[in-house]
């Protein structure tokens, strides 16, 4: 389904003119001129299949239900055809009052309300088939896919890293108590989901928290400016207009929207979203801002970064000279103490995930330094065309010369990178099941070799470290 095909139907309903149709869920769910197109007394269907089917979530929070836009389209379509199917390869968020509500969209008498009415737990045996990958086998009995191991990667931070999370955690603590004092529910949601992105950040790279605070304080600087114009003198309000505000529900459906639509809103919030109610009070975080951001900078570009060192490191095992190996990384524990080795290999493919596009970049010139290779080094990431997309994938896959897919979560959405012989997660993201879409797209193939998954996370200041799942035996997945 494209907006042409739609708009070139010869009846006015292009759903009446076809017995076979792919569409976008996004799409769908968004548009209410298709949803009255598909609700036509005349368009039912013998079949509907949903991919990506977790996506239809609603949730019972506060004795209430919230449906998301994609859940209502999944009502939608449940009322429009004979079968149902609803496929997805992503855990649901463990609780069971909303699995209840998603297993609704099959059977709303058997399901719907059960919760409140006290039932809380089900039986879905004749509803839903679950493979798992770890009992999957071939017709010899043996394993259809390889094991998969995951090693934790402890370090410690600099002084400078640590002085620097404490005080970012201040200023975001700082925030949030003044966020909760403002009279507008969703204002004040929205900056805490702004002050949240930027802890994140704070935890994946230097690099990503120092463009983070230096792009906020860049647009709060131009709020101030607007404010100035508008209302000289004295103690003034900055205009609600001016701090942008979003519906809980948007917020709940951005989790499972796409990679680009997720970062260009977490942008527009993060750059622009304050607490800050008068003019005193935005020149007073701007200048936090700047102490912080000029402290970032030092961390930046005085070589503090041990989370890199210790992907330095790895990446020196694996690809270069013997003779860099030992000099990047400082001594002590690391989990290559307690488990088997990476295989140094000139042939190894290795894949780097991260959430943010300016870690994404850091890594990018930061390994091709090091490797002495730039063409050893492609990436996707969400602002890249479908084209741009598949080249850097089939570069990784096929060329020899490319040895690292640096990745943000993009690669995860529907491309194939099941080459990988090592997996990283350079920092978590905020979606725990999109862990397992990561695993999903790099450890999937039926290969020899076992898939091996790292994880560099910092959880505190002095010593940082990180747990990933790695295991589908479990529908729910461990929470970082």
């Amino acid at each position: 389904m494209t907006n042409d095909k739609l708009e070139a139907a010869r009846t006015g309903n292009w759903f009446l003119e076809n017995d076979l149709v792919v569409v976008r869920l996004d799409k769908t769910a968004r548009d209410e001129s298709v949803q009255a197109k598909l609700s036509a007394p005349e368009c039912r269907w013998d079949l509907v299949v949903v991919d990506e089917a977790h996506k239809m979530s609603a949730t019972f929070f506060g004795g209430e239900v919230r449906y998301t836009k994609r859940y209502k389209l999944g009502q939608l379509l449940a009322g429009l055809t004979r079968h149902f199917l609803l496929l997805t390869a992503t855990p649901h968020n463990g609780k069971e009052e909303d699995f209840q509500l998603f297993l609704a969209l099959l059977d709303g008498d058997r399901f719907e309300g059960r919760f409140r009415d006290g039932v809380h737990q089900v039986d879905v045996s004749d509803l839903m088939r679950r493979m798992v990958k770890e009992n999957m086998v071939k017709f010899d009995g043996t394993p259809l896919f390889p094991e998969r191991f995951a090693h934790t990667v402890p370090y410690r931070l600099s002084d400078l890293e640590a002085r620097l999370y404490k005080e970012v955690t201040e200023y975001v603590r700082e925030e949030f108590n003044r966020a909760d004092a403002l009279d507008d529910e969703k204002r004040k949601g929205t900056v805490g989901w702004a002050l949240t992105i930027l802890q994140r950040r704070l935890a994946s790279s230097p690099e990503a928290i120092y463009q983070s605070l230096r792009r906020r304080r860049e647009r709060l600087e131009s709020q101030l400016r607007e404010v100035a114009l508008l209302q000289r003198g004295g103690t003034v309000a900055v205009p609600a207009a001016l701090a942008p505000a979003i519906d809980p529900e948007a917020l709940e459906e951005l989790e499972e929207a796409p990679e680009a639509e997720v970062m260009a809103k977490e942008e527009e919030i993060l750059d622009q979203a304050t607490a800050a109610q008068t003019i005193q009070e935005l020149r007073a975080e701007i200048a936090t801002l700047k102490r912080l951001e000029a402290l970032a900078l030092r961390v930046r570009q005085g070589g503090e970064d041990r989370k890199w060192r210790e992907l330095a490191s790895l990446l020196s095992e694996l690809f270069t000279p013997a003779a860099v190996q030992g000099r990047i990384a400082e001594p002590g524990e690391s989990y290559r103490e307690a488990l088997p080795k990476p295989t140094a290999s000139p042939h190894q493919k290795l894949v780097i995930f991260t959430e943010h596009r300016d870690t994404l970049s850091y890594l990018v010139e930061r390994i091709s330094t090091l490797l002495g290779r730039p063409q050893a080094v492609v990436w996707i990431h969400g602002g890249m065309g479908r084209e741009e997309r598949r080249k850097a994938q089939e570069a990784f896959l096929h060329d020899p010369e490319v040895r690292v897919l640096v990745a943000t979560d993009a690669a995860g959405e529907g491309i194939n990178l099941q080459r990988a012989h090592l997996m990283i997660n350079y920092d978590l993201p905020w979606n725990p099941n999109r862990i397992e879409q990561r695993f999903g797209a790099s450890t999937g193939s039926v290969r020899r070799r076992s898939a091996t998954c790292g994880t560099w996370w910092p959880s505190r200041p002095g010593r940082a470290t990180s747990t990933t799942p790695c295991s589908r035996s479990s529908r729910k997945p461990a929470t970082p």
